[in-house]
């Protein structure tokens, strides 16, 4: 039976004040386990991100409760919810949020340094972690020299840094085009999914539906629906 890496409980998400107060997330509750790669698609509006910013201990839900592995991630104290984020969590946002002035190792190894490792010894392990993306002959360049599918792997580069077990990606295709975007997913899958790790990913990209183990439907702060794969067939 596979073991649950994230329970999403009643989560509930709330802006603003009435009376134009908007219900984005409304009582969703899930399951995402080790060794799986969720999807979570939707239209546009639907709650998506919010729902992800809530799981990944970004943002507070209004109501409901987020476990990872059992533990409540929103009754720790906001330095261990810190912690949590830093070591637990790899987000990948969908414009990458890499730092122009910095050279493509230098910004791998920015979790590393949160960490309070040695700038050097971060370094390093940032150009091994770029030579798993295949990218270990552009850790001195700038982003700015880099691909559009160069500076995705650089990003997942450094969503691994700190070896999470929980990978979540915001739209990682957005920006991509067909063949860059599946070409990145499958390297995820193939090369990040393990049975000690799960993998959350929001996306629009029909394309690239083939690599989900389950696809988690939401439409109007909802689930709407969950579905299994093309992957049960192959």
């Amino acid at each position: 039976m596979a073991q649950a890496a994230i329970q999403a409980q009643a989560i509930n998400k709330w802006f603003g004040e009435e009376p134009t107060r908007t219900h984005a997330v409304k009582d969703v509750s899930f399951e995402a386990n080790f060794g799986e790669m969720l999807y979570v698609v939707g239209p546009s509006g639907s709650g998506k991100t919010t729902m992800l910013s809530m799981i990944s201990g970004i943002l507070r839900p209004s109501s409901g409760t987020v476990k990872v592995e059992d533990a409540d991630i929103w009754s720790l104290s906001s330095d261990a919810l810190a912690e949590f984020r830093l070591k637990r969590i790899g987000f990948v946002f969908q414009d990458y949020h890499l730092f122009p002035r910095l050279t493509t190792a230098e910004n791998v190894a920015i979790p590393l340094i949160l960490q309070h490792r040695e700038w050097n010894a971060a370094v390093q392990e940032a150009e091994h972690n770029l030579e798993i993306v295949g990218l270990k002959d552009r850790a001195q360049l700038p982003p700015v020299k880099l691909s559009g599918g160069e500076q995705q792997r650089v990003a997942i580069a450094r969503a691994i840094a700190s070896r999470p077990d929980i990978l979540i990606f915001d739209e990682p295709t957005a920006s991509l085009d067909g063949d860059t975007g599946r070409n990145i997913v499958h390297f995820v899958r193939e090369q990040l999914l393990t049975d000690k790790r799960c993998i959350v990913i929001v996306t629009h990209d029909a394309r690239i539906y083939e690599f989900a183990d389950r696809i988690m439907r939401m439409e109007d702060g909802r689930v709407t629906g969950v579905d299994r794969s093309q992957l049960d067939a192959q």
